[in-house]
C-alpha cells in the first residue's frame, strides 16, 4: 500500500483513528506523509486527576511467578480507585493516554460502583518500565483483578484499551463480568489488509528510531496534525495532546509495533460475557469490513455512534452515555 511505511512511521495519540486506514486503501492518496487522521499529540500540562478519593500508585513492582500466568513478570501501573459500591468498573485508557481521559465516565458510575482508572506504565506520566507488551500488560491486569478479589467487574477500554478488554474476557473468561469496547477493534491491520497475520518479531527498528529521536517540537506538529481527524471536541484537544507527549518515547514506540501486530479475530470467540462495541460514526460507511472483524464475538452488541470522532466519550456524549446506562444496568 502507497502510504503503509508512512503509516508505520507515525507517531500515533492513539491507534484507532481507523477511518484513515480504511481511506488510504480506497480513496485518492494525499501527499501528506504523516496522515491527519492517524497520528496524535501531546498535550500541554496535564492536571492530577480530579475529585478522586485517593490514589494508589500502584507502580506494582509485582514478581508474578504464579501458574495462571505461567512465568515471572514485571509489572508496573499506576491505579486509582474511587467510588464505593458492590459491583466494579475497571477503566483504561487508549494508546498514550491518561486515565483521566475516562474523568467524565467515572465520575457518573463511581456513586453506586468501586471504580479502578488505569494509567499503563510509560503513558501520560507514569514511569516507564522495560519489557513491556500488549500480552504483559493484558496480564498484570488479570494479576491486579485475582488479587484484589474483584469480583466479575465492567471492564471499559478506549481503543487499544477497548482490545485490551476484549484480550482480557477471551484470556480470563472466568474473570470478567462485561466489557464494553469504545472504538476499537479486533485488528488494526486487517481493515488495511483482511488476511493480516500476525509476524513472530516484527522489526520496527527504523520506525521505533526515528519515533525516539524526533525532537520535542517535531513530534508535536506530528500529533497536532491529526488530532482534528480524532476528536471533534476542540475542549479537550490540547490535554489528549499532552498525554502523548508526557508519554516516554521509547515505551510508545514499541507498545506501538507490538499493539500494531495485534490480531485477536478469532481469539474473541472464547468470550462469553456480554460485550457492548460503541464505533465511531464513520464506520457506518464500511459496516461489511467492521463486522466481519466481530464475527465470532457471538456476545458482541455492535452500535455505531450519532456524531463525532474516534473520542466518542467527548464527541458524541449523550449517546455514549445512555448507552452506558442501558448496558451497565441490563441483568
Amino acid at each position: 500500500m502507497i502510504f503503509m511505511m508512512a503509516v508505520m512511521n507515525l507517531v500515533l495519540i492513539e491507534i484507532f483513528p481507523l477511518n484513515h486506514f480504511y481511506q488510504t486503501k480506497y480513496s485518492t492518496p494525499s501527499c501528506n506523509i504523516f496522515p491527519p487522521s492517524v497520528s496524535k499529540g501531546k498535550s500541554l500540562k496535564t492536571t492530577a486527576m480530579r475529585k478522586f478519593k485517593f490514589v494508589i500508585p500502584v507502580i506494582m513492582f509485582l514478581l508474578i511467578n504464579v501458574n495462571v500466568f505461567g512465568q515471572s513478570k514485571t509489572i508496573y501501573f499506576e491505579v486509582i480507585k474511587s467510588g464505593k459500591g458492590d459491583k466494579s468498573i475497571i477503566f483504561i485508557p487508549g494508546f498514550a493516554s491518561s486515565g483521566e481521559v475516562w474523568d467524565d465516565t467515572r465520575t457518573k458510575y463511581e456513586k453506586d460502583h468501586t471504580c479502578y482508572t488505569l494509567t499503563m506504565a510509560g503513558f501520560a506520566g507514569v514511569a516507564p518500565q522495560p519489557n513491556s507488551t500488549f500480552s504483559v500488560w493484558v496480564k498484570s491486569i488479570a494479576y491486579y483483578i485475582k488479587e484484589n478479589n474483584i469480583e466479575k467487574p465492567v471492564v471499559i477500554g478506549h481503543s487499544m484499551g477497548g482490545v485490551m478488554a476484549m484480550a482480557l474476557a477471551s484470556d480470563y473468561p472466568d474473570l470478567i463480568g462485561k466489557i464494553i469496547v469504545v472504538d476499537g477493534l479486533p485488528c488494526l491491520q486487517a481493515l488495511m489488509n483482511p488476511d493480516f497475520k500476525p509476524v513472530a518479531k516484527p522489526d520496527c527498528s527504523a520506525m521505533s528510531a526515528q519515533i525516539v529521536a524526533a525532537s520535542d517540537s517535531d513530534f508535536y506538529k506530528m500529533q497536532t496534525m491529526s488530532i482534528k481527524q480524532l476528536m471533534a471536541d476542540t475542549t479537550n484537544r490540547e490535554q489528549v495532546i499532552g498525554w502523548s507527549m508526557k508519554s516516554d518515547r521509547k515505551t510508545f514506540a514499541e507498545m506501538y509495533c507490538d499493539f500494531y501486530n495485534i490480531d485477536l479475530r478469532d481469539k474473541v470467540k472464547n468470550i462469553e460475557c456480554p460485550s457492548l462495541i460503541l464505533l465511531e460514526e464513520y464506520f457506518k460507511n464500511i459496516k461489511p469490513a467492521i463486522e466481519d472483524q466481530f464475527k465470532n464475538l457471538k456476545t458482541a452488541s455492535l452500535q455505531y455512534s450519532n456524531k463525532g470522532l474516534h473520542f466518542i466519550m467527548y464527541d458524541d456524549k449523550e449517546w455514549y452515555f445512555s448507552q452506558l446506562d442501558n448496558f451497565i444496568t441490563s441483568k
